[in-house]
């Protein structure tokens, strides 16, 4: 099963540019940081994928395996795990992650 569910998480972080793992969906975001992360990737206009993780037991524990990382939302720009909600606040503040998703979007700006 833990297989399975990790087979599934891959396939979703590889087949976005940009992928957001949150409780609830970017229009009714379920928890403060899931709101904020929405937020800060709205503000710099980049469009993205989400995955509810409320509807998937499964995925909503195994994502944390997945990443090594104990905390939902996470953030996964072109495949590679990125961070939560408060390392995304970081580089957000610090121009870094609209760098990043520039970067990974094959945009210049």
């Amino acid at each position: 099963m833990t297989d399975d569910v990790n087979a599934r998480i891959d396939e979703k972080v590889k087949a976005s540019e940009v992928l957001l793992f949150m409780k609830g969906s970017p229009l009714f975001p379920q928890c403060g940081f899931s709101s904020r992360a929405v937020s800060i990737l709205q503000h710099l206009g980049v469009e993205f994928d989400s995955v509810d993780v409320l509807q998937d037991q499964g995925i909503r524990q195994g994502i944390k395996a997945y990443s090594d990382w104990p905390t939902i939302p996470q953030l996964y720009v072109h495949g590679e795990f990125v961070g939560g909600s408060d390392i995304m606040m970081e580089m957000y503040e610090s121009g870094e992650l609209a760098t990043l998703l520039k970067a990974e979007a094959g945009t210049e700006g």
